[in-house]
């Protein structure tokens, strides 16, 4: 709320004028029965009633204000908060998104930032209010009736006790909420985003009996919350009820007796209501804060969180890099130095212009071996090092900027064709945009849709075929002029024809002498690595074996079975074209 402090204060000083307008309603009733009503005279009966209906349309007017500016204080903070959690996630390593799952940080991006925002507009209203009317209304009930405060006094402890028990009890169960909250979410964004699959295998029914769980166990926690706050309320109610009851009966016998004017019993039971009232309201606000205290540490918990992959302070940035790679004794493990490594011991180097293809069974650890270039994820061991320098010394914006990378999945962004060719570099002319689109063989069918480069894609690209989406990716990768251009399994949706007319589309861009670029490439398709300088055999995370296609046939049995069971029987042209 720092940014906001003087909408704040300006909110919070209306708040006490207006309870101070408040409190005066009863003090302006007393004086029109005891000096009007009951002394006949109509004129303070008059003159009191309009300064009444000043006070309360000053009152009004200024609950207006406070409420106006509580709601622009909460609405901006909100926002803030939910700009703040997207571009802390914008800096996490893979290693944490991970961990914060998708489903969850969209509940803390939306539900939780919602709770909070909700109690930081409560906490201008009524979470002030009600503490400054019960000091204002207690100061003021002593002074009209002593005996009346007591019992007052007598009725607290009651009341926190209550609302003791309420807050104990109400904290879990909806920290619970969200919680449930976040796996109903991600069970429905996995139905929504794979609901092909799910037609596709006719798991309707089950698909809707996983989210009826998720949902019922929402649901369950959300009823145990109602069947509290049903007990809870009424319980404060009937303790407001009995405290009135007790100030009628008292101020009545002390009125018989001559003790209190009639004026001051009304104006005492009112002062006693103004005090009881708003600890009961605070006390029905406890369930709302209970839940912005626990979606709060949740927010917390993503704005806290360290990036597992940092930039180093001051890093290097090669002045002319040339694009060499070289893996010394690297070591990887998702979950740190104890769990079970994903990579062991792998030793490699990718000289400047060279392509070097990664094969090996799933699971062997190919597209993490080339997530670490880019420092997605930490070497848990060994090193990585760009042109002779270690990874970790280079400046992660400067070294990202020399790398092209097109990932297992195409991922496309709500716009037209043009505007994610142009992902990593907005000032890109129409000219390279062609150029790459040319090259990723995406320029024929680009061509022949609805509104060419301009066509909207969808959210996610989803109007489009699963090999044009990587052939858009393969251009939105070439298109930052990269010196590393890293391809993990972009070409698996590419029917192999246009497979070949991209690699001597890529060969004819990429080896030029102005524009000689090192390639990494991750394959399935034993025929996208038969022309690389080198492959590597990974297997069980290790390297199993590395040379060209001819030497591996030879001396490597894991390579030959993956070949033999893709091409076994085939022959290979004198280019390594498989024919």
């Amino acid at each position: 709320m720092l940014p906001y402090r003087v909408q704040a204060v300006i909110s919070l000083s209306l708040l006490f004028a207006m309870v101070a307008a408040d409190l005066l309603i009863p003090r302006l009733t007393q004086r029109i029965i005891d000096h009007g009503i009951l002394a006949r005279d109509l004129r303070v009966v008059v003159t009191t009633s309009l300064v009444m209906l000043g006070a309360s349309l000053v009152s009004a007017a200024l609950a207006l204000a406070n409420n106006y500016l509580s709601v622009r204080v909460a609405m901006d903070v909100g926002a803030d908060v939910r700009s703040a959690l997207i571009r802390k996630v914008q800096t996490f390593s893979f290693g944490n998104l991970d961990r914060l799952q998708t489903g969850k940080l969209v509940v803390r991006s939306t539900s939780d930032v919602n709770m909070v925002q909700m109690m930081m507009m409560m906490s201008l209203r009524i979470l002030t209010r009600g503490p400054i009317w019960v000091i204002g209304a207690t100061v003021l009930l002593v002074l009209t009736s002593r005996r009346l405060a007591l019992l007052m006094a007598a009725f607290v402890p009651v009341i926190v006790v209550l609302v003791w028990l309420f807050s104990r009890k109400a904290r879990p169960l909806f920290a619970g909420v969200q919680q449930r909250l976040d796996r109903l979410n991600t069970v429905l964004q996995e139905n929504l985003a794979g609901v092909r699959v799910v037609k596709a295998f006719v798991r309707e029914r089950h698909e809707a009996e996983r989210f009826d769980r998720a949902n019922e166990a929402l649901m369950s926690r959300t009823i145990e919350i109602t069947e509290l706050l049903a007990v809870f309320l009424p319980a404060m109610f009937l303790v407001l009820n009995l405290a009135v009851v007790g100030a009628v009966w008292i101020g009545g016998s002390t009125s018989i007796e001559g003790g209190m004017t009639v004026g001051e019993v009304v104006a005492a039971i009112n002062y006693l209501s103004f005090a009881l009232f708003p600890i009961l309201m605070l006390a029905g606000m406890m369930g709302p804060v209970a839940a912005a205290d626990a979606s709060a540490g949740r927010i917390l918990e993503v704005l806290d969180a360290q990036p597992e992959v940092l930039s180093r302070e001051a890093g290097r940035k090669l002045a002319r890099p040339r694009g060499s790679v070289a893996f010394e004794n690297v070591t990887f493990s998702y979950d740190g130095d104890g769990a079970e490594p994903v990579l062991q011991d792998v030793s490699f180097v990718a000289a400047p212009g060279e392509t070097v293809a990664i094969v090996g069974a799933t699971g062997s650890g190919k597209s993490t071996l080339i997530h670490l270039i880019p420092r997605f994820y930490d070497v848990t061991g060994g090193s990585i090092s760009f042109d002779g320098v270690d990874v970790r010394e280079l400046d992660l914006r400067a070294l990202r900027a020399q790398i092209g990378i097109a990932l297992q999945e195409a991922v496309l962004f709500g716009g037209t064709v043009r505007d994610n060719i142009r992902f990593g570099r907005a000032d890109a002319t129409g000219e390279e945009v062609l150029a790459a689109a040319k090259a990723a063989q995406a320029h024929e069918f680009i061509q022949g849709l609805p509104h060419g480069y301009d066509t909207e894609v969808g959210p996610r690209g989803v109007t489009l075929s699963g090999g044009q989406r990587q052939r858009i990716a393969i251009a939105r990768a070439l298109l930052v002029n990269p010196k590393v251009l890293v391809l993990d399994d972009c070409t698996s949706a590419v029917d192999v024809e246009t497979e070949i007319r991209l690699q001597d589309a890529l060969d004819e861009l990429l080896c030029s002498s102005q524009n000689s670029v090192t390639r990494l490439v991750v394959a399935q398709r034993i025929s996208t690595v038969l022309l690389a300088d080198r492959i590597l055999v990974l297997d069980q995370g290790r390297i199993a074996a590395m040379g060209s296609h001819q030497e591996l046939l030879e001396s490597s049995p894991v390579y030959r079975d993956i070949y033999n069971s893709q091409l076994g029987g085939v022959g290979v042209g004198k280019e390594g074209r498989h024919g």
